[in-house]
């Protein structure tokens, strides 16, 4: 599980970044998207699903 979690959070964190939206804004965006996946495979609610991620310590790359 936790690969499908860091997948969709760095997907989408690097999207965002493609958009150039700060590093912040990235991080906050791969955090609610790597949420609602787990969210939607596990039944968790939003907010401990939330505070599983961000549990990870997961950080957009740095190019």
């Amino acid at each position: 599980m936790r690969g499908l979690i860091e997948e969709t959070y760095f997907e989408t964190a690097e999207e965002a970044l493609a958009r150039s939206v700060s590093k912040l804004e990235a991080h906050k965006e791969g955090v609610t998207a790597a949420a609602m996946m787990l969210s939607s495979l596990t039944g968790l609610e939003d907010e401990p699903a939330k505070a599983e991620v961000v549990g990870l310590n997961l950080r957009p790359a740095t190019n």
